[in-house]
């Protein structure tokens, strides 16, 4: 199984969180029938929004993506995320993505103008097949770049040039670096040979991303398929709006993980169809804290209960997920479980039910801390609200020239450890080290 990551350039927000957890249930669920399961899951650290973001911060790329690759993990593990097998770099596969693209050029796929090397989409007749789509509509529904030195408008970049500031490798083409395209196609190539069983990513990679890994995958395969199963999650909304830096409505899991447990935020997550559409609000994400620790206190009640042994036992949060991956239906057994365990007074069927509930919430990457700890984050957030309650006041304070009562606030919240740095953007705030 191979799932497009992220392009690491700055902090991952919950969109990037939707997939990473979708694709690890998934994980979990194959490793559960398969003797053998190899999961890859890429970086992207070669792009030009790293460069920009290099470039603005002044460093070296590498400081760059090695940061944002060391954040994405942290923020990921803490989501219970399980760690692939593979995490491939681009950086570190330019050698299989020049050989694909060279292969490709002498098939005839690829032709070679200015320094780019471009995929010739009309070699490829099935082109559009994986979005349902002719060309046409999906180039007028897309940003494809419109260029003097395309044959067709629909060709896409398989390497580009780099300036002499830019990262870059020398090849028969000049100095350059890999398109966006390429880089899955031959990573994928490099681990798993012609064929891999299943790609994810989401749905907005459908296209251009997937359809030309899928046109150039095939070409270079003389036609074999090289794919399976593509299976594609939802887009996420945050209170019916796309999310964009413009709206000012993107949330950092960083962010999210100061006020919530990981695992609160997992549930958030999983609580709708991976294919469909996820409306992200605080209110869901309230529910999804309320209902984990309903789940735990469960879960604590049978504390003293051995859990039976037998493999044979059912799992009915297994069976929900086995059809189509239904993780609202599987979170829905989860608390049907938890509802028996509350009526139940024998011990025997407490045992069995006890099992279940553990296995279920495996699955689902549930139940891997402790009902003290999810009790410890949420009273942070209250604590954390209070801190935000307190700055709003003091920012109105401010607005009417009430510089007294702002004053006060931030005397009583530094007497509290907080401390509180005003700025361009507004205030920040932050706990004084004991």
């Amino acid at each position: 199984m191979y799932v497009c990551g992220p392009t690491v350039y700055n902090y991952a927000h919950i969109g990037n969180a939707r997939p990473a957890v979708i694709f690890d249930v998934l994980y979990r669920l194959l490793k559960e029938e398969y003797k053998s399961v190899i999961y890859a899951r890429n970086y992207t650290d070669v792009d030009d929004k790293i460069n920009a973001k290099a470039s603005a911060d002044g460093v070296a790329i590498e400081l760059i993506t090695n940061k944002y690759i060391d954040a994405y993990r942290a923020d990921t593990m803490a989501l219970g995320v399980l760690t692939p097998d593979f995490e491939p770099r681009v950086t570190d596969n330019i050698g299989p993505i020049k050989q694909m693209i060279s292969q490709l050029v002498d098939l005839g796929f690829a032709y070679v103008v200015d320094g780019h090397v471009l995929f010739e989409v009309e070699k490829y007749r099935d082109y559009g097949n994986l979005a349902g789509r002719n060309v046409e509509d999906m180039i007028a529904g897309a940003r494809v770049e419109v260029a003097p030195y395309k044959r067709n408008p629909a060709d896409f970049v398989l390497w580009k040039p780099s300036r002499d500031n830019e990262p870059g490798w020398e090849t028969d083409w000049g100095y350059g670096r890999p398109g966006w395209h390429i880089e899955c196609s031959a990573m994928i190539n490099d681990l798993f040979g012609d064929y891999v069983d299943i790609h994810g990513g989401g749905a907005d990679l459908i296209f251009p991303h997937h359809e030309n890994e899928i046109a150039q995958s095939t070409c270079y395969n003389h036609g074999r398929s090289f794919c399976a199963h593509w299976m594609h999650n939802g887009h996420l909304t945050v209170e019916g709006r796309k999310m964009s830096k413009s709206l000012g409505n993107v949330i950092l899991i960083k962010d999210l993980l100061v006020k919530y447990p990981g695992e609160a935020v997992r549930y958030a997550l999983l609580a709708a169809h991976y294919r469909q559409p996820l409306d992200w609000s605080e209110k869901s994400l309230k529910s999804a804290s309320k209902s984990l620790k309903r789940l735990y206190r469960v879960w604590d009640s049978v504390a003293h209960i051995e859990s039976e042994s037998s493999n044979q036992m059912p799992n009915r949060v297994k069976k929900a997920l086995a059809n189509d991956l239904n993780t609202s239906d599987a979170i829905a057994s989860l608390h049907d479980i938890a509802k028996e365990i509350r009526a139940e007074k024998s011990n025997e069927k407490l045992s069995s039910l006890k099992s279940e509930l553990e296995a279920g919430g495996e699955l689902l990457g549930l139940f891997q801390g402790t009902k003290d700890e999810a009790e410890v984050v949420e009273d942070n957030r209250e604590l954390v609200e209070l801190i935000e309650l307190k700055i709003k006041q003091r920012e109105k304070a401010r607005r009417d020239r009430d510089f007294e009562t702002a004053d006060n606030i931030r005397d009583e919240l530094l007497r509290e450890g907080v401390s509180l740095k005003d700025g361009m953007n507004g205030t920040e705030w932050f706990k004084n080290e004991p």
